[in-house]
């Protein structure tokens, strides 16, 4: 569904991202850890187009994105984008900011766009607080209806970008579960995230980046249960995070 091929990218002089390749497949789970700043975010965000790269090639669900032509809005619509800081609208309540992609983008009624959020409300378990504005919500609960929303435009995969780290410790959970539960649901996503719990639990496969590189790409069982076939940056990477 989605294929990364020598994807390079520059900040002005710094290279953020150098020759980066790996594929992901329809039901797959792919997680991407590493330390700050090591492209892991940048490397997401290029699956939608949020950032440009300058080398390599690039296809999501047979959508050419080095191909100048290609319509990134559309793109965007079917590509599913969860962000640290939940990125709701404030001045919206919570079913406004549900339908409102849906009727601009999908061309989807009112009456059409309401359902699918109900729908996707009730899934996350926050219908009760359909009528609310995002500020009278809690943390935990704002990331459930920024991955609602995401929901609503009926995504072929769902990116999460760190949905878990801008949370208190306590919140946490109640956005892990409801993101399990869409693994377990056959969903492709693809997560950045530090927690190991989660990548543990339901992730077919761990990318490990460092410095803007790809330095391993293998099954769960690979990157977890035998760290000794693992680069020496992982394994001190699995050290401290298995440790703590």
């Amino acid at each position: 569904m989605i294929a990364l091929q020598h994807i390079s990218k520059w900040y002005g002089q710094f290279q953020v991202l150098t020759d980066c390749s790996t594929t992901i497949h329809k039901g797959e789970v792919v997680v991407i850890c590493g330390p700050s700043g090591s492209g892991k975010s940048t490397l997401i965000k290029t699956i939608n187009a949020l950032e440009p790269f300058q080398e390599g090639e690039l296809t999501v669900d047979g959508i050419h994105l080095h191909d100048p032509n290609t319509n990134l809005p559309k793109l965007r619509s079917r590509v599913g984008m969860v962000f640290q800081h939940f990125e709701l609208f404030p001045h919206l309540s919570v079913m406004e900011n549900l339908t409102i992609a849906q009727i601009k983008v999908l061309n989807r009624s009112l009456e059409e766009a309401k359902q699918h959020g109900l729908k996707y409300l009730e899934r996350v378990g926050l219908l009760e607080q359909k009528d609310k504005f995002p500020g009278q919500l809690s943390g935990g609960q704002q990331q459930r209806v920024a991955i609602a929303r995401a929901l609503c435009m009926d995504p072929i995969v769902m990116l999460f970008d760190e949905p878990t780290s801008a949370l208190d410790p306590e919140m946490v959970g109640e956005v892990l579960d409801v993101m399990v539960k869409l693994a377990q649901e056959g969903m492709t996503m693809c997560v950045v995230t530090h927690e190991m719990g989660f990548a543990k639990k339901v992730s077919d496969r761990v990318i490990f980046m460092d410095q803007g590189r790809i330095v391993e790409d293998c099954t769960r069982d690979e990157f977890f249960n035998h760290p000794d076939a693992r680069s020496p940056r992982a394994k001190e990477f699995l050290s401290k995070i298995l440790s703590d």
